[in-house]
């Protein structure tokens, strides 16, 4: 089918957007890009937009219902992964489900009429936008990053270096065990000597 690139995808952004969170802790979940700034979204408020807005895209865009609140009850970091690892489990369950004439179906996008594959591409890159404003918060609030696309200034640098990706779970099970046993990422590697940026302004 030709569409089966796009729930691929989604099948991948979706472990994405739970590894992301998982490299935050609870009491992160405040922090907002600056303090006094109400205008940018907290940790916790990423979270929350991740599952309200995917939730209202394919129920009212995409007809599709997981039947179920996107939230969960107790707004903590684990659950928030658990409920999104749930619902989207049965969002993409319902995708491989659908054939292309489905998928080349037109639908409403906000005020305008959009192939279904054309909204899901806008889902997803949706998605990827608000990652990677958490990832930026990552690293304002100095943690260390697991690859999330490729290699990272904690995985090695930059990928022309040969630097490697290095995920802090195989699969997405994995994860949630083991995040839910209180962590066990699989480890970083030391800092090495080549740099991690195109412009770095101290050599190491």
């Amino acid at each position: 089918m030709r569409y089966d690139f796009l729930i691929e995808t989604y099948e991948t952004e979706r472990i994405k957007v739970i590894s992301a969170w998982s490299m935050f802790t609870d009491q992160d979940l405040p922090v907002r890009p600056h303090p006094t700034d109400t205008r940018g979204r907290s940790v916790l408020e990423h979270m929350v937009h991740q599952c309200v807005s995917e939730d209202i895209w394919f129920r009212s865009m995409l007809d599709i219902d997981v039947g179920a609140a996107p939230l969960p009850k107790n707004e903590i970091r684990l659950e928030f992964m658990r409920r999104y690892a749930e619902d989207s489990g049965k969002r993409l369950a319902a995708l491989r489900e659908k054939d292309e004439t489905w998928w080349e179906g037109e639908t409403t996008f906000f005020d305008v009429r959009r192939s279904r594959a054309w909204v899901m591409t806008r889902r997803m890159t949706h998605s990827a936008h608000h990652r990677g404003q958490q990832l930026t918060l990552l690293r304002m609030l100095g943690r260390d990053q697991h690859s999330n696309y490729g290699p990272t200034a904690d995985t090695g640098g930059l990928m022309q270096n040969h630097a490697p990706t290095i995920y802090a779970y195989p699969n997405l099970q994995a994860l949630l065990e083991g995040e839910a046993a209180g962590g066990k990422k699989r480890p970083l590697p030391v800092p090495g000597q080549a740099p991690v940026t195109e412009r770095p302004t101290v050599k190491r």
